[in-house]
């Protein structure tokens, strides 16, 4: 019998509910409802439009028919508050908003980076859910106190269509709150920070039925986190390769099967996450084509109204190795006009200045590329691994001049595809959780029999080993 599973991805900018059937041989999918994921200011506060974003839900569940069950990914960090009647205290805010500002500062008064490091094994970001927390006990305490349940923004989704409340450890590992080792909660470091740990849930793993729909479908507790459910996609059974689920992030890491929690990786910035399949995935954070999508937003405000192709168009035909950034600058980070700070990090540090859309959009493309072969050399070092691969998947697997780019970089073969990890990893998920799949290395095994990749082999390398000696310099 047919096995249908619904998927909801939420994006920087969009959200889409996923529709795939399994025949038990083969597996086919299509997007049934795309809505906007833009999030909302309030009195200073940037959000999400959660009162929207769930009627989008029941929208696109409405438009699916019949299914056998349902499950939610999202981006890590950001959480809902429910009181003791189960209501959402206020919308649940972005990342990008700068109430995190200082907290890390706040934190180092308590405990060392490194501590913290070696008690969660995340890379210290102030976005992380600990440092979150901090600001709401800086400047909304009444409204920390009121809390009884923390929610990760999957999880959430889930509990408002009838789930247990509860926290898929994918998600959880995001938080900086997570003990690495045991996977559950690290209640004596939120107590040292005076942080409240009743407000927390039991964590479960990926594949969690949680509850069920109106309709009979289960409630599935994916891979909350949509890296983890891009990496369940990566169509390969090799353990030496790495993977880059490239998006508006660049998370590019490798599976290992024990958390590295040493002085030297936390001085790497190396986060060690929960994969959906019980692997820890020991990734770097890296800003990723964000650069580029809000670059155009620039150039279109300003009447360039380019497609995403013909700003590579422009790129592939700029000078090469020029100029370079690091994307991981804080000024990067907002929103913004970001090739005027493109443009800026290359006066400031001695650089052509790049002036064209071209030069600009080629210089972020060249800079990522770099940035990944940085992060791909730290991986080395710290796991031993060499990497016969690097496997992108996600949107960035559609950029076919970055892929060529980080080939030539990093010296090795890049498999590009599938570009739909996220839903297919979530999909995948769900088929194991109803029993239609054994395991997620079957899905895997699936996805590579189904999926077209495309490989790029490398080139150039000596021009690029002189751009990368530069940009090292620069970092």
């Amino acid at each position: 019998m047919n096995t249908r599973v619904l998927a909801f991805d939420f994006g920087a900018s969009s959200g889409r509910a996923i529709l795939a059937t399994y025949t038990g041989d083969d597996l086919s999918y299509k997007e049934v409802y795309r809505f906007e994921n833009i999030p909302v200011e309030r009195d200073g506060t940037l959000f999400w439009d959660f009162e929207t974003l769930i009627a989008e839900v029941k929208t696109g569940i409405s438009k699916a028919g019949q299914f056998d069950s349902i499950g939610f990914d999202t981006w890590g960090v950001d959480f809902g508050l429910l009181d003791r009647q189960g209501m959402l205290l206020q919308s649940p805010v972005h990342y990008r908003d700068t109430r995190t500002e200082g907290m890390l500062a706040r934190v180092r008064e308590t405990l060392a980076v490194q501590e913290l490091y070696a008690q969660t094994g995340n890379q210290v970001m102030a976005i992380n859910t600990l440092f979150q927390l901090m600001a709401m006990r800086e400047k909304q305490r009444d409204l920390l106190e009121r809390a009884h349940t923390l929610l990760f923004m999957p999880d959430l989704f889930s509990y408002m269509l009838g789930g247990e409340a509860v926290c898929e450890r994918s998600i959880a590992s995001t938080s900086q709150m997570l003990d690495p080792h045991t996977g559950e909660w690290h209640t004596a470091l939120l107590d040292r920070l005076q942080l409240p740990t009743h407000i927390l849930r039991p964590t479960v793993p990926s594949g969690t039925v949680t509850g069920t729909l109106a309709n009979g479908a289960k409630i599935i507790a994916v891979a909350g986190h949509d890296t983890q459910c891009a990496v369940a996609a990566v169509p390969t059974q090799s353990d030496d390769v790495a993977f880059l689920s490239c998006g508006t992030w660049s998370l590019l890491g490798t599976e290992l099967d024990a958390p590295i929690l040493t002085e030297r990786s936390c001085a790497r910035n190396l986060s060690n996450e929960l994969g959906a399949n019980g692997k820890v995935n020991y990734l770097k954070n890296i800003i990723g084509l964000w650069l580029i999508q809000e670059s155009r937003r620039v150039w279109q405000r300003h009447g360039l109204m380019y497609s995403f192709g013909e700003i590579a168009a422009q790129a592939e035909e700029a000078p090469a190795l020029r100029c370079f950034i690091d994307p991981d600058a804080a000024e990067f980070t907002p929103t913004g006009d970001m090739p005027a700070r493109v443009q800026a990090y290359c006066r400031r540090t001695g650089q052509y200045e790049p002036q064209t859309v071209g030069e600009i959009s080629r210089c972020i493309y060249e800079s990522l590329a770099l940035k990944y072969r940085y992060a791909l050399e730290q991986l080395r070092e710290m796991t031993g691994k060499q990497f016969s691969a690097l496997h992108i998947v996600g949107g960035g697997a559609q950029a076919s001049l970055l892929c060529h780019m980080t080939a030539d970089c990093c010296g090795i073969p890049v498999v590009a595809g599938p570009v739909e990890a996220t839903a297919l990893g979530n999909i995948v998920i769900q088929l194991v959780a109803l029993g239609a799949l054994p395991d997620i290395g079957a899905g895997r095994a699936l996805i590579e029999r189904t999926e077209a990749v495309k490989t790029y082999q490398p080139a150039h390398i000596e021009e690029w080993d002189r751009a990368y000696a530069f940009y090292q310099t620069l970092l």
